[in-house]
Formats: structure tokens, C-alpha cells, sequence
């Protein structure tokens, strides 16, 4: 049986009672042969969730794995189990376009050896003001070199491994350090000038001010040991 190109890996959390109807209908986009890899953390809770994805994503081999409920043992367990050349990291409430899809692959064939990443978009489940975090994403992103987890990481499985995974069993930002880690790396980053879309619900339960701050302070808080050892990588 011929190598996957693209193999997905979605972390499942414990409070994700659902597989979201658009994100199945996205996944059908996916180019033929990719295989899909949903990582839980509660094989009883979750059945109900595996019996779903079953009955509806037939066109694609669909492949179940449970971990202990921590988002980097999740994505690591399923990268450890992809068979792609690829692997593409997505959360459970991204939603995505054929011309994403396009992009992407595109991207993948001129630069097989960066870390790939999509512009981000919020969806308008959440406050009025979101627009802007969008913003700051992608300026953070373009200029800063600091995508986040939620704009979809795509990388060759051997520049996964060569990067050592994501960092398992953190308080937080496994995904803000699996980027400073890439780059310690030599691996580049690449965008996709396309916009993967997620919830900003969570914004809108915990409060926009008070959720962007605490991002903003624990995101500079982290990136700033990171920062000195990537120049220590470079020029010592």
C-alpha cells in the first residue's frame, strides 16, 4: 500500500463532547489517500464520538488513538502513529476551504522542508471585537515568526521527529513551543496566505479583555527563553 502524502492529527479533550458537522465536511477536501488520526482521552466517554467519524468519514481511513488528556502526548501519540510523508495538525473546531487545501499543497511541493502554517480567522461565535485578535495572529505570525497551534502546523513527519515533538505534560503553550523549537532547528516557517478559521467561543464565556491579556502576557512570558536560546543556535 502506497505512503500517505497527508496524514491529520486532531487532539480530542475531555470537554469535546462532538466531531463539529463542518469540520467533517472540510475533512472531505483532503486530497485522496490522506488518512485521519483522532487522538482522545477517554475510550468509554468517547465512543460515541468514534462510532460518528466511522459511519461518516468512509472516504478516508479513519483511526482512533487514546492518551492521557494532554494536548502535546495527543499529537505526539498521533504523529507517532501517522504513516504520511506529511502531518497536519488541526484542533477540532478548524474549519478550512478548498482553496486552503490548494495553497497548502502548493506550499508542500516548493518547500518540503519548512513548517507550514495558515493565516487565522475567528468565527463569529464569539465577541464583536475578534476581528482584531485575528489581526494581531497574523501580525505576530508574519512578522514575529510565532504562529500558534490553531492556524494548523503542517511539517514533514522526519522534520517532526528532528524537532523532537511537541513538549508533553507543560502548563501551557505546547504549541507556541514546538514553533521556538522547530526554529532552533533550522526549520523554517512558511506561510499559507490562506485562513483557517476556529471558534473564538471560549472568548466569549471567559471575557474577550481578560482572555486576550492573559494570552498575550503568558505567550511573551514563554517566548523569551526561547528567544535567547534560538540566538544562541545561530551565533555562539
Amino acid at each position: 500500500m502506497p505512503e500517505p502524502l497527508l496524514s491529520v492529527v486532531i487532539p480530542v479533550g475531555p470537554e469535546e463532547p462532538d466531531i463539529p458537522q463542518g469540520l467533517i465536511e472540510d475533512l472531505h477536501l483532503l486530497p485522496e489517500g490522506s488518512e485521519i488520526i483522532l487522538v482522545g482521552c477517554d475510550p468509554i466517554e468517547q465512543a460515541v464520538l468514534k462510532e460518528q467519524t466511522d459511519q461518516v468519514m468512509n472516504a478516508y481511513p479513519v483511526y482512533w488513538l487514546f492518551t492521557a488528556p494532554d494536548r502535546g502526548i495527543q499529537m505526539n501519540t498521533g504523529a507517532a502513529h501517522a504513516s504520511g510523508q506529511f502531518i497536519w495538525f488541526l484542533h477540532l473546531d478548524s474549519r478550512f476551504s478548498p482553496a486552503l487545501i490548494d495553497a497548502l499543497l502548493a506550499n508542500l511541493s516548493r518547500y518540503p522542508n519548512s513548517l507550514h502554517y495558515c493565516l487565522l480567522e475567528f468565527m463569529s461565535d464569539g465577541p464583536s471585537s475578534m476581528p482584531l485578535n485575528s489581526l494581531g495572529a497574523n501580525l505576530r505570525s508574519l512578522l514575529l515568526g510565532v504562529p500558534f497551534g490553531d492556524q494548523g502546523f503542517l511539517i514533514k513527519k522526519e522534520k517532526f521527529n528532528l524537532v523532537g515533538g511537541y513538549p508533553e505534560s507543560v502548563a501551557y503553550g505546547e504549541d507556541h513551543l514546538f514553533v521556538w523549537y522547530a526554529r532552533q532547528n533550522r526549520v523554517p516557517l512558511k506561510c499559507c496566505w490562506q485562513k483557517l478559521r476556529t471558534s473564538a467561543r471560549k472568548y466569549e464565556r471567559k471575557g474577550w479583555l481578560s482572555l486576550t491579556l492573559l494570552y498575550q502576557r503568558l505567550w511573551i512570558k514563554q517566548a523569551w527563553p526561547e528567544f535567547i536560546r534560538l540566538l544562541r543556535t545561530r551565533y555562539f
